[in-house]
């Protein structure tokens, strides 16, 4: 009956909490930042599969009413103040077919390359709006798993100082010291490893955002292109 109590309390002086609390204060800094990194880390995840998912509709629901439009300015005063890729990049090229087309003379080749200027300059600035926080996560992956490192080092050393003062080997005194030190570096991975997945997920979504945000501009270019013959 006392083995079981005894080992029951050993088990449980060997949960995450206790591990914690237990630490040395290095150690237990190590852990709280590793922590709020991940927090930090699955926040922008969540919010960034949000805001992907939501731009995707409403730039698909813009190009379907652009498709079935019939009066361009009638549309970009409708929709000149959306905050979404598509509508932007619209804007973006109707505001220069206006200034290049308002005069007497039109040059057609100049505002060929200003719309075609114009427009790749706003896919431009959507997609870093966009990646504005994909180097948190790399960040995170990057770094992690070298702070948790450190928090395993120092543990270690305060494990082996431990063992010299008390001059006693036996598995009871190394254990406690051992399993925080490699607790921060489980802490470690736990951050970095969502992180570096997610950072490449992101990084591959964004890609085809901007590769289709880029297919619209030089297909609404086109349109543009014919008005001018026309």
């Amino acid at each position: 009956m006392n083995d079981a109590i005894t080992a029951g309390g050993e088990a449980a002086s060997m949960s995450p909490l206790a591990l914690f609390l237990q630490a040395d204060i290095v150690v237990q800094i190590v852990m709280l930042g590793l922590l709020v990194a991940s927090v930090l880390t699955w926040g922008i995840i969540i919010a960034h599969m949000l805001r992907i998912g939501r731009l995707t509709r409403q730039n698909a629901r813009f190009e379907r009413e652009l498709a079935k439009a019939t009066d361009l300015d009638r549309l970009f005063e409708a929709r000149a103040r959306d905050d979404y890729p598509a509508a932007k990049v619209f804007a973006a090229g109707i505001v220069e077919w206006r200034k290049s087309t308002s005069g007497d003379k039109v040059d057609k080749e100049g505002t060929r390359a200003r719309l075609a200027g114009a427009m790749h300059s706003a896919v431009a600035e959507e997609i870093d709006r966009i990646a504005d926080r994909l180097n948190v996560l790399a960040t995170v992956g990057s770094v992690a798993p070298f702070v948790g490192l450190f928090g395993t080092v120092w543990g270690i050393m305060r494990s082996f100082t431990n063992i010299a003062g008390a001059n006693n080997t036996s598995l009871a005194v190394v254990a406690p010291g051992i399993a925080e030190a490699l607790f921060a570096t489980a802490l470690g991975l736990f951050a970095a490893i969502p992180a570096v997945i997610a950072y490449n997920r992101m990084a591959h979504g964004i890609n085809r955002m901007e590769s289709h945000l880029t297919r619209f501009a030089d297909a609404f270019h086109a349109s543009l292109s014919r008005e001018l013959e026309g």
